[in-house]
C-alpha cells in the first residue's frame, strides 16, 4: 500500500471517532456574585484614628554638623508633639440595632471609630469590648434595621470547600477575594485559644476583621492573620471561626470581658513513643506533667503522668486542645473530665478557676544544676551516669527527690535527655533513689520504652526512653 493510501485510510479510521469538547457547566461553579449581592450589603469599613506623643528636640534644625550639637542634644529640653496615625480595617453586621465585630487589633489604641457601610453612609463607633488572646471586638453603632449577616455552623465546614472573603485590602474597600478552606483547627504559635481556619483566599492588611463566607452566604470566620515574608499576601491565611467570635461576643456584650477556666496543670504532647509507654493505642490527649499545688487540678486528685483524653465529652485530640476547652469554661462551673492512668481509664470532676494575664504558665521556679554532686552511678546501657542530690540540692530545687543526670550518651543522649536533666520520675510514679530506678529499668522488658519524667530549667517533661534499643 503506498504511502498516500495509508494516510487516507488513517484519516478514515479518525473520522469514526468523535472527540466532545470538554464542558463545563455553569451550575458546577459557586456563585460568588450571588453571596456579594445578598450578603455583601452587612460587611463594613472601619477606619481609626490615633493620636500618638512623642518627645522631640527642641534644638533649631541645622545644628547636626555644629561640635557642641551631640552636648546640647542631651541636655536641651524636649517638647512633647503630637500626630495622627490612621488604620483601616473591615468588619460586618451582626444584629440590626448596631452591633458589630472586627478584630481587636484594628480598633486598639483608637481615639475615634468610623464605620462606614456599603450605601456610604458614616456612624461614630464605640468600643463595648474587645479580647485581645482571640483578637475579637464588639463595637457597636446608633442606628436601626441595618443588614445583618447570617451566621454558619462550624461543624459543618468540610477541608477543600469554596470560601469568599470580602474587605478593605489596602483601603480598597469592598473587595471581594475567594479560595477554599485548606485546613481547620490549625494552631499558631502563642495562640492557645484559637483553632483558626486555614484559607487560600487573598487576604492583606485592610481586610482584617471582614467576614470569611461559605457558599451558602453564611460567615463562618473573621479574617484574623496572614502568613507572609513579605508583608503581603502569600497563600495562606487565617480567619477565627465564628464559633469563638460569638462566644467572646456574648461575653463582651453582657459583661465588657472575657472570662476563661483554668485548672493549674503544665502539659506537653504525646508522642508515639510516650503513648505507648503508658498503654495508649494512639497518641491523642494531653500528657500532664507538672500540677500546681492547690490549684483546681491538684484539687481534683489529677497529678504528673495522667493523660486527659476529654473535657466534657469533648475529645482531646492534642495537647493544644486543652486550653482552649478549658478556657471556654465559665470558673466555678464543675466540669467532667476522661483521665488515663495506670493504663486504665477513669472519671474525675474539676472545677476551673479563672485565668488571669499572668497565668501564662504554671510554674514559676527557677532551677540550675548543682555545681557540685556526689559520685556519680553509671547505667551503661542506657549511657546514663546518675547522682543522687543532696537535701540541700533538692531544697533548692524545690522537690522532694531526684537524681541528676550528670552525661547522658547513646540511648539516653538520642532520646533527648540532656546533662544537668533531674529525673524525677518514670510514667509519673517518683524515683526517689537510684535502686529504684535502675530495679524499674532492669525489670522492663527488652523493647519496652519508658516515660522518664524529667526536670529542666524549672519545668517538668516526659522523655520516652526505649529499653534495650539499638546502641
Amino acid at each position: 500500500m503506498s504511502i498516500k493510501k495509508l494516510i487516507v485510510a488513517a484519516m478514515l479510521a479518525a473520522s469514526a471517532f468523535t472527540i466532545e469538547p470538554a464542558v463545563v457547566l455553569a451550575a458546577d461553579l459557586p456563585d460568588f456574585a450571588r453571596i456579594v449581592e445578598s450578603e455583601g450589603k452587612a460587611v463594613v469599613n472601619v477606619s481609626t484614628t490615633s493620636t500618638i506623643k512623642q518627645n522631640v528636640s527642641s534644638l533649631p534644625e541645622g545644628m547636626e554638623g555644629d561640635p557642641f550639637f551631640e552636648f546640647f542634644r542631651r541636655f536641651a529640653p524636649q517638647q512633647q508633639q503630637e500626630r495622627q496615625e490612621r488604620s483601616l480595617g473591615s468588619g460586618f453586621i451582626i444584629s440590626a440595632d448596631g452591633y458589630l465585630l472586627t478584630n481587636a487589633h484594628v480598633v486598639a489604641r483608637a481615639d475615634e471609630i468610623t464605620v462606614t457601610l456599603t450605601d456610604k453612609r458614616e456612624f461614630k463607633a464605640k468600643v463595648i469590648g474587645s479580647d485581645a488572646r482571640t483578637d475579637v471586638a464588639l463595637l457597636k453603632i446608633e442606628a436601626k434595621d441595618l443588614p445583618v449577616a447570617r451566621l454558619g455552623n462550624m461543624a459543618d465546614v468540610r477541608v477543600g470547600e469554596w470560601v469568599l472573603a470580602i474587605g478593605s485590602p489596602f483601603g480598597f474597600e469592598n473587595t471581594v477575594t475567594s479560595g477554599i478552606v485548606s485546613a481547620k483547627n490549625r494552631l499558631l504559635p502563642d495562640e492557645n485559644f484559637v483553632p483558626f481556619l486555614q484559607t487560600d483566599a487573598a487576604v492583606n492588611p485592610g481586610n482584617s476583621g471582614g467576614p470569611l463566607f461559605n457558599m451558602k452566604g453564611e460567615v463562618i470566620g473573621i479574617n484574623s492573620q496572614i502568613y507572609s515574608r513579605s508583608g503581603g499576601f502569600m497563600g495562606i491565611s487565617f480567619s477565627i471561626p465564628i464559633d469563638v467570635a460569638m462566644n467572646v461576643a456574648d461575653q463582651l456584650k453582657a459583661t465588657g470581658k472575657v472570662s476563661r477556666g483554668r485548672i493549674g496543670v503544665a502539659i506537653q504532647e504525646l508522642s508515639k513513643d510516650l503513648a505507648a509507654s503508658f498503654g495508649l493505642s494512639k497518641p491523642a490527649g494531653a500528657l500532664v506533667n507538672e500540677v500546681e499545688k492547690k490549684s483546681p487540678a491538684d484539687k481534683a486528685g489529677l497529678r504528673a503522668g495522667d493523660i486527659i483524653l476529654s473535657v466534657a465529652g469533648q475529645a482531646v485530640a492534642s495537647s493544644s486542645d486543652l486550653p482552649r476547652l478549658i478556657g471556654a469554661i465559665r470558673p466555678g462551673q464543675p466540669v467532667a473530665l476522661e483521665v488515663w492512668r495506670n493504663r486504665a481509664s477513669l472519671k474525675l470532676s474539676v472545677v476551673p478557676e479563672e485565668l488571669k494575664n499572668e497565668d501564662a504558665r504554671t510554674a514559676q521556679r527557677e532551677y540550675r544544676a548543682p555545681q557540685a554532686t556526689p559520685d556519680a552511678q553509671n547505667m551503661k546501657q542506657l549511657g546514663l551516669a546518675l547522682a543522687e542530690l543532696t537535701p540541700q540540692q533538692l531544697a533548692k530545687a524545690g522537690i522532694k527527690y531526684g537524681l541528676q543526670v550528670r552525661r547522658a550518651s547513646g540511648l539516653a543522649a538520642r532520646a533527648g535527655v540532656q546533662a544537668g536533666d533531674v529525673i524525677v520520675g518514670l510514667g509519673g510514679e517518683a524515683i526517689s533513689s537510684f535502686g529504684q530506678f535502675k530495679a524499674a529499668v532492669t525489670g522492663a522488658p527488652k523493647g519496652s520504652t519508658l516515660a522518664l519524667q524529667v526536670l529542666r530549667q524549672g519545668m517538668t517533661l516526659f522523655i520516652p526512653l526505649t529499653i534495650g534499643g539499638e546502641e
